[in-house]
């Protein structure tokens, strides 16, 4: 039996002549919105050459942090911004990161807002890492810390950014000793009122192959000892690995209830100053031979260091830091709340001391070496 055949009947409803203007208004005019860019779409097994379904702009990504983070979202299948002011060949060792085209690079400034939103306008994630160990005569701690993520994060709300994370500091604190803590106390803040949904991230001091933490310690056996303030027994300090750095990062990328969050990153133990840097010496196999200094002597010697036109050993600003205790924050969630466990320092302290070893000690075994005394959370 053939089946009964309704026609479709559409009805034109009347409009008058004020109203066709209108629609037309309200069809071209409409407020503009994100489109989907295929870099955002995943796809694929996983890899490098997958799409994550992230594109990242990271700023700062030239720096100690950003190399490991660039390399861990490229090894992902994310496409990755890389804003830069320093020389093309300084960005080199990102280039190979990622896949073919995944790893972009653009000049920008931090002073130039039009520059921040260029690099942010096609991606969902914003990660600031901008960083200064001292100051220049162009950019000060309140240019690195606090004007420029302030630019980033208002760029990035107004861009439709889905998630905007930024690096801060354990230590900071607006009434630290340390202008550099204390400007980045301040820049947490800024971040948080402009882009309340943000990400921030309190690291303690980091370690790693590159880092002024392991290093600056192994390094200052050339004053012909160690000079620490008290010797180091009033300091504590509870290093991270910066892989787990890196990883929780990118797990709270991952995570929708990371969004509006503060993050405390510490390692699993903490140190008294003298423990750690008599282990130091220890892995390096380098004779130990501390000596108390006055404060105001040791930021004497910070001070002539920053005359110094070149990169400067240390400052007056990094003799406050080193000697300031790691600050505990248990109210405020960590790596193990994004199923990272903290790797302890002994594990990784050979990979950056071994440079620092003589030729006779080269292959030694860790073994050979007591772990570094620890001290309890409620420590000095």
């Amino acid at each position: 039996m053939a089946a009964a055949v309704h026609p479709r009947v559409v009805r034109v409803l009347p409009m008058s002549r004020s109203s066709v203007p209108a629609l037309a208004a309200s069809v071209f005019h409409s407020p503009p919105q994100r489109q989907l860019h295929h870099a955002v779409i995943p796809h694929g097994k996983g890899g490098r050459s997958s799409v994550s379904g992230i594109v990242a702009t990271v700023f700062g990504a030239t720096g100690f942090l950003g190399r490991y983070l660039v390399n861990h979202l490229g090894r992902m299948g994310s496409q990755v911004i890389v804003p830069y002011r320093c020389e093309p060949y300084d960005t080199m060792h990102l280039r190979p990161m990622g896949d073919l085209g995944q790893i972009i690079f653009m000049d920008w400034n931090g002073r130039d807002k039009d520059s921040i939103r260029r690099a942010v306008e096609h991606s969902n994630v914003v990660i600031n890492l901008v960083g200064r160990e001292w100051e220049t005569k162009n950019f000060d701690f309140e240019d690195v810390f606090v004007k420029i993520p302030q630019a980033i994060a208002q760029v990035s709300k107004e861009a439709g950014v889905e998630k905007f994370i930024h690096i801060s500091h354990l230590n900071a604190d607006i009434k630290s000793s340390s202008k550099y803590l204390r400007n980045k106390a301040v820049g947490e803040k800024e971040v948080r009122e402009t882009f309340p949904e943000a990400t921030i991230i309190k690291p303690a001091d980091i370690f790693g192959r590159e880092d002024r933490f392991l290093n600056y310690f192994a390094n200052i056996r050339w004053f012909g000892g160690v000079p620490l303030i008290s010797l180091g027994k009033k300091t504590v300090k509870q290093p991270v690995y910066i892989v787990d750095v890196t990883k929780g990062i990118i797990n709270a990328i991952k995570d929708p209830d990371a969004r509006g969050k503060t993050f405390a990153f510490v390692g699993p133990n903490r140190y008294l100053l003298f423990d750690l840097v008599q282990y130091i010496f220890a892995v390096a196999h380098r004779p130990f031979l501390p000596y108390p200094m006055p404060h105001f002597a040791y930021r004497w010697i910070g001070r002539l260091f920053e005359i110094s036109p070149f990169e400067p050993w240390t400052t007056r600003d990094k003799v406050e830091r080193i000697h300031t205790t790691d600050r505990t924050l248990p109210h405020l969630p960590g790596l193990e709340d994004l199923g990272i466990q903290a790797t302890p320092l002994e594990l990784k302290a050979i990979e950056v001391l071994r440079r620092h070893r003589t030729y006779r000690w080269l292959s030694s075994e860790i073994e050979d070496v007591q772990p570094a005394k620890t001290v309890p959370a409620s420590g000095p």
